[in-house]
């Protein structure tokens, strides 16, 4: 998992944090590579976090003496740009250095407190560059452009410069974006009222399993149960669960809609013809990659409906069902070590060419990582690399099974990414878009399934591996666009007047739902009350974020085909992706390297490689069956 702090002035992305610890840390096993992350690194106590807090506060209200004279002259411009890059530079590493510490003891209240602490200066830098944007976009064309001329300190901040250019339609006047700022604010209740409603304030039902265990059925048990080995259980998980969502379906359909109702009416202030043209906009992405998404998506349910089938002819179902969807078609009774897991992503990343191996051997030798499961520690695994002057962190919570070694090798593919990214680019432009930064991520695990394929003693473990890619290209490609295409339906829905019911809401997500699953061609039966799968889905609170966990499994397919027959060019023109970080929009980084998300055609790399692994799966299956007959 990956978080994104975003704020406006630098339309940065940053990869989540945590807080620092006084306590001497554990030394990490001495067959490992290291296991606890070193935060002197960022800061050598808090004294000295303290001390850059201060000097952070000074800077920040410092921005306000360039406000009004951007256009003064080129070096003008050029001393103020310097002054909020450097001031949102040092907030970040405070922010950085805070959170890692918070994450790794989240029952500390020291540590949450600093975290609270560098959050509110995160706010205020935002509050006190607001004018940037606004002045800029009110300077001529020709003068920024002289300027750009005229100043080689403008030189990192062109991109920046341009970017506000290409905006500047969409950019109110001051007194209309502190109007739509109060407004925007005053509806953000309807996402922290659905947050409040599904964590807090849902009674989850109890459930006693085949086993006589009694579990509370919240969203966390679920995720654990769905996939229970006995099919009685996890019908009476679904049943149980998606019934209880049922019962609060008008409600969250209030929320949901409210959100809705918010981006479009942020949309039409501003300027945009749609709220999807209006996220679009942000990275300058042509609509035509969303539309082709989901049309693509639509066209390869056959090869969804096909691995629909492999499943159950593994599981050895007569018909398959929704609450069937979770249950592991192949196990593997095997346990790894963290070194392993390096030792894995090492080898299997050796296409990516011996400088990225190095780069990456010298960096597990280092203490940025927090590999394993503690008391207080947060759950889940990220990367932060938005200190830019030091490295990127990286948390895991690893337990030694496959799951912890595919992770491991995605997390590295983050890390790898902000590594690159802020070792070519200046500060100003070595965030990188979202819509790329799964790719890094998704190429490792391509390559470590490659490499454990090729290297399995068994059939069984080559099934597994081959399930595991599969399933991967179920959830982050097929599903992904299934919520995809439901977010596009229901902003259209609100934006030509329409509103949105919990039963309206089931209808459009069951169609969907359904049509994916092959529900009428008798591939997979939907039960109605799955229908209230929408309400469950947290991203569509983030106005079409989701689109680009698809579009990344497409770039990355690509990608990894063209480095495995494209040699050293391809292999290059990957990692200047990496190199590049936000010095470009992310869709012209791609198309440079040879991937068009545009086009249909980026979609048959992935679908033809989904073919192949499902042959090999058929082929397996034919041969033990054969095997099974003999004897």
């Amino acid at each position: 998992m990956k978080r994104y702090l975003g704020l406006c002035l630098l339309a940065m992305t940053m990869q989540t944090p945590a807080e620092p610890i006084t306590d001497p840390l554990p030394a990490p096993k001495p067959e490992e590579p290291a296991s606890v992350w070193d935060l002197s690194d960022l800061y050598p106590d808090v004294a000295s976090w303290d001390d850059a807090r201060d000097n952070a506060t000074a800077q920040i209200s410092a921005i306000g003496e360039c406000e009004g004279v951007l256009d003064d002259s080129a070096n003008v411009l050029a001393d103020c740009l310097n002054r909020v890059s450097d001031t949102y530079k040092a907030v970040l590493r405070l922010y950085v250095y805070a959170f890692l510490n918070k994450d790794t003891n989240q029952s500390s209240i020291q540590y949450r407190e600093r975290a609270s602490v560098a959050q509110e200066l995160l706010v205020e830098f935002t509050a006190a560059t607001r004018f940037v944007k606004q002045e800029l976009s009110q300077i001529r064309e020709a003068t920024l452009n002289r300027y750009l001329d005229e100043s080689t300190r403008l030189q990192e901040h062109d991109f920046f410069i341009r970017n506000i250019l290409r905006q500047s339609e969409h950019i109110l006047s001051e007194e209309g974006e502190h109007v739509l700022r109060a407004a925007s604010e005053a509806l953000q209740s309807t996402s922290s009222t659905y947050s409040v409603l599904v964590n807090n304030d849902i009674p989850w039902p109890e459930i006693t399993l085949s086993d006589d265990t009694k579990v509370t059925l919240d969203p966390m048990a679920y995720e654990v149960h769905r996939a229970s080995a006995n099919r009685n259980d996890r019908k009476q998980v679904f049943e149980l669960f998606w019934g209880t969502y049922q019962h609060f379906r008008q409600t969250l359909a209030l929320t949901l809609e409210g959100q809705v109702k918010k981006e479009a009416m942020i949309a039409r202030v501003r300027g945009f013809d749609s709220s999807l043209d209006r996220a679009l906009s942000q990275d300058n992405i042509p609509e035509a990659v969303y539309r082709t998404l989901l049309s693509a998506a639509n066209e390869h349910l056959t090869s969804l409906h096909r691995l629909l089938g492999l499943r159950q002819r593994m599981l050895g179902l007569g018909e398959s069902r929704y609450y069937d969807l979770y249950t592991p078609a192949v196990t593997l009774p095997r346990e790894f070590t963290l070194e392993q897991a390096a030792t894995l992503t090492q080898a299997a990343l050796t296409p990516l060419g011996s400088d990225y191996v190095e780069q990456l051997n010298e960096a597990l030798k280092q203490r940025w990582l927090h590999a394993y499961p503690a008391p207080d520690k947060r759950k889940g695994a990220y990367v932060m690399g938005a200190a830019y002057d030091v490295h990127p962190f990286l948390m895991l919570n690893f337990e030694g099974t496959f799951d912890s070694v595919s992770t491991f090798a995605h997390e590295w593919g983050h890390a790898m990414h902000s590594l690159m990214a802020n070792s070519h680019q200046p500060f100003s432009k070595s965030a990188y878009s979202s819509f790329i930064s799964e790719i890094p991520a998704t190429v490792n695990e391509l390559l470590l399934f490659d490499y454990l394929r090729d290297n399995a003693s068994s059939d069984d473990e080559k099934l597994f591996y081959l399930f595991r890619e599969l399933n991967l290209l179920r959830s982050a490609f097929f599903r992904q666009a299934q919520f995809a295409e439901f977010e596009l339906a229901i902003h259209e829905q609100v934006e030509s007047g329409g509103n949105l019911s919990g039963d309206k809401l089931n209808t459009l997500y069951g169609t969907i739902q359904k049509r994916h699953a092959g529900h009428n061609m008798g591939i997979m039966q939907v039960d109605e009350p799955y229908t209230v799968e929408w309400a469950s889905v947290s991203h569509f609170y983030r106005n079409f974020s989701v689109y680009q966990y698809a579009t990344s499994m497409v770039a990355a397919y690509n990608l990894v085909g063209r480095i495995a027959t494209g040699g050293e060019e391809a292999r290059q023109q990957y990692l200047d992706i990496l190199q590049a970080g936000g010095s470009d929009y992310p869709y012209r980084l791609l198309r440079n390297s040879g991937v068009d998300l545009a086009d249909p055609a980026a979609y048959h790399p992935m679908i033809q490689r989904m073919t192949r692994l499902m042959d090999e799966v058929e082929h397996i299956l034919d041969r033990q069956g054969a095997k099974n007959t003999s004897r």
